[in-house]
C-alpha cells in the first residue's frame, strides 16, 4: 500500500467537490478493489458484501467448468484451485465478513473432499500444495478472525479434511505440520 505524501493530502484538502468527485470516479472506475471498497463502505451499506459474494461464487463457478492446462486431471485441478484461491484473495481484501470469504473457501474444498482420496497419493504434489494453501486459509481465518460461535458450524468438516490430508499426504512436510484436528 502506498504511503501517502503530506504535500498531497494537503492539495486534497483544497480540492473543490466538483473535482473531488471526478476523482473519485476515476479511481472507481480504474480500481476493481476501490470500487467494491465503495460499494460495501458507502453505497449499499447493507446488502454491498452480499452482493459482492454472489458475485464471487458466480466467478468460482466459472473457473470450475473453465479447462486448464495440465497433464493429468490433478495438475488440471491444481490450477483451477490457484485461480480460485486468487479470486478469493481478492473478495477477502475488501470484505470485512470473514464468514463469507470462509464460505467460498469451502465451496472449492468441497471439490478435492469429494473426489476419491487417492488423488492425493499422485506423484503431483502441485494438488496437494493447493488444496493445503486453501485447506490452511480456511483454518486460519477460523482461528484468528472468526468468533468461537463459528467453531461449531466450520470445525468438524475442517477436521475430516485434515484426517484425509494426514492419512494420504502426510510424507509431505506441509501436511505433516499441519494440526491433527482444530
Amino acid at each position: 500500500m502506498a504511503k501517502i505524501n503530506p504535500i498531497i493530502k494537503d492539495k486534497i484538502e483544497l480540492l473543490e467537490k466538483k473535482e473531488l468527485q471526478k476523482l473519485v470516479l476515476k479511481a472507481a472506475s480504474t480500481s476493481k478493489q476501490f470500487h467494491d471498497y465503495l460499494l460495501i463502505n458507502y453505497i449499499d451499506k447493507e446488502y454491498g458484501e452480499q452482493d459482492l459474494f454472489d458475485a464471487a461464487k458466480s466467478d468460482l463457478y466459472m473457473l470450475y467448468r473453465k479447462s486448464y492446462k495440465g497433464y493429468s486431471k490433478e495438475l488440471q485441478l491444481a490450477n483451477m484451485f490457484a485461480a480460485c484461491n486468487k479470486r478469493i484473495n481478492e473478495f477477502g481484501k475488501v470484505c470485512r465478513n470473514k464468514a463469507l470469504e470462509m464460505e467460498l473457501i469451502l465451496d472449492v474444498l468441497e471439490i478435492p473432499f469429494s473426489n476419491s482420496s487417492n488423488s492425493f497419493t499422485t506423484c503431483f504434489t502441485k494438488y496437494n500444495y493447493q488444496v493445503y494453501l486453501l485447506l490452511k486459509k480456511a483454518i486460519t481465518i477460523l482461528k484468528t478472525k472468526l468468533h468461537e460461535d463459528y467453531h461449531i458450524q466450520y470445525a468438524p468438516r475442517l477436521n475430516e479434511y485434515l484426517t484425509v490430508l494426514h492419512r494420504t499426504s502426510s510424507h509431505l512436510d506441509y501436511i505433516y505440520l499441519l494440526p491433527k484436528s482444530i
